[in-house]
């Protein structure tokens, strides 16, 4: 679904992405993890053509990046940034709505199947009570659910997220990784994600790739990618600190308040 052949990105003569090559297959879930600055949200610009390359390849779906436009690199990858400033009011259901922009007739606008794609992301992400309200009015988190919807609304084979846990709460942090499992497993959606919660990304994300200064220096299991080893070397930090291989405090959180039975 998503290939990468020796991509470079540079800011002002400096490498940020540093030929990193990577491929990730229709349907997997893969966890983009690493310090501050090793590139990750810049390759995932790099991926949908927001940042230009200095070197290397791109291609989706097994097109060349830079043979397909905007509408049809949406058609094939929807993006939830971490934050998005809203210019003027959108009600939360227009903002949603905003994810059929790619599948809409340019003459006749919306169809059916579009409100209903819409009707159901906002049902699957769980935003019924949030209709009606100016989405500049909305918490971060609640705001960040938002462009979730959109992106689920977007019917895209590869979603790419940018942090999407960074502004939830410990009960909306693992509604949103089970949902990301679900979009994976029962609608076969690609799924990329950016984290800095390592035992968040070794629970609910069956492959993981570690950046570093612009290169991937780990790739796959969690168990072998988040090794001891990596986590001392490139976080600076001692292993026991990540807790990998146990739940992270928002998954506890749930199975404390999960009744048994």
């Amino acid at each position: 679904m998503i290939e990468l052949d020796a991509v470079r990105v540079a800011y002002r003569g400096r490498d940020v992405v540093a030929g990193v090559s990577l491929q990730v297959q229709r349907g997997e879930r893969v966890a983009l993890v690493g310090p501050n600055g090793a590139g990750k949200s810049t390759l995932l610009r790099a991926i949908t053509g927001l940042a230009p390359l200095a070197g290397g390849h791109v291609r989706l779906g097994g097109d060349a990046l830079d043979r397909l436009d905007r509408p049809a690199i949406a058609r094939r990858v929807a993006v939830v940034p971490q934050a998005a400033n809203l210019p003027f009011a959108m009600a939360v259901e227009e903002v949603v709505a905003l994810g059929r922009l790619p599948h809409e007739n340019a003459i006749r606008g919306a169809r059916p199947s579009d409100r209903a794609a819409v009707a159901a992301a906002i049902e699957r992400v769980g935003l019924g009570h949030l209709l009606g309200r100016d989405a500049r009015e909305l918490s971060l988190g609640e705001r960040q659910l938002v462009l979730l919807a959109l992106a689920v609304a977007q019917d895209a084979p590869a979603l790419l997220l940018d942090e999407p846990t960074v502004h939830l709460d410990l009960r909306h942090q693992v509604s949103t990784m089970e949902l990301l499992v679900d979009l994976d497993q029962r609608d076969g959606t690609t799924v990329v994600a950016v984290l800095h919660d390592l035992a968040l990304a070794a629970w609910f994300f069956p492959r993981i790739a570690v950046l570093d200064r612009g290169r991937v220096v780990a790739d796959g299991l969690p168990s072998a990618a988040l090794s001891e080893d990596v986590i001392r070397e490139v976080f600076g930090v001692d292993p026991a600190l990540a807790r990998i291989g146990t739940p992270p405090a928002a998954v506890a959180e749930t199975m404390r308040a999960t009744p048994a039975g």
